[in-house]
């Protein structure tokens, strides 16, 4: 296919997000709550917003109703596997279980951190893959929402990280290599789909990763806003991000 080249970009573009995130460590003291309740609200628009308007949309006009939702509640099932797996946790509560308890608590938090989310990753990737396959567009906006969330993230890890060892280039590489997951979650599944794929597929699978990315949305994103800002924080990023969405699809001609 003449996408999947983009497509893979695209993929390593929002992985790399991550290894933004990361850089902070270098130029931030803590974290400040406000700011994260507004990215991951942001986040969660964006998400929400392109999973059902864009994303599932399109698996059923493709591939019909039925096939499209069971497609999407079965990525809502395989995404709520992992998580019960692989717990996905973050920053501040890993500073505050294990500051005290001394500096190899705080080492192991900031490596369970960057598991977690290396994990957690790899659908993501999918997700960017398979939209980009399926529409450049798509793809285009997929990779921006998933960028903006892979951004905390790589604070998430590599701030633990540097409170135990005070080494900012190590906690720049722990953080960094966690995103590298996405691309390789997007070639693995490229190796898995690429012999079997055609149209039906593809739409089925852009169903199911509308249902990671709608999880994801509402057991993580939402939730974390809320718990690190004040409600109205947590809700203008979730305004803000599904009206960039919207402003995004119309530009795009979505």
């Amino acid at each position: 296919m003449e996408n999947i080249q983009t497509a893979l970009i695209l993929t390593f573009f929002a992985g790399f997000s991550t290894g933004i995130g990361a850089l902070m460590v270098f130029f931030i003291k803590e974290f400040k709550h406000k700011y994260l309740s507004l990215c991951m609200g942001f986040s969660a628009g964006v998400m929400i917003y392109i999973s059902f308007v864009e994303m599932l949309n399109v698996a059923i006009e493709d591939i019909g109703f039925l096939h499209a939702n069971i497609a999407f509640f079965l990525g809502m099932g395989f995404i709520y596997l992992i998580d019960i797996l692989i717990p996905h946790e973050y920053i501040e509560e890993h500073i505050k279980k294990n500051a005290i308890k001394g500096q190899e608590k705080l080492m192991a938090a900031g490596l369970f951190v960057a598991l977690g989310i290396t994990i957690h990753n790899f659908p993501e990737g999918m997700a960017v893959l398979v939209g980009s396959l399926k529409d450049i567009e798509l793809g285009i906006v997929l990779a921006f929402a998933v960028a903006i969330h892979n951004i905390p993230e790589g604070i998430a890890v590599s701030m633990p990280i540097y409170y135990a060892t005070k080494d900012k280039k190590k906690a720049f590489k722990y953080g960094f290599l966690s995103g590298l997951a996405e691309p390789i979650g997007a070639i693995f599944g490229l190796i898995i789909l690429l012999p079997f794929l055609n149209e039906y597929l593809l739409s089925a699978v852009l169903a199911f990763v509308a249902g990671i990315m709608i999880f994801i949305s509402f057991d993580e994103l939402l939730p974390l806003s809320l718990k690190h800002g004040e409600e109205h924080i947590a809700i203008i990023g979730l305004f803000l991000g599904m009206l960039v969405m919207c402003v995004s699809l119309v530009l795009l001609g979505g």
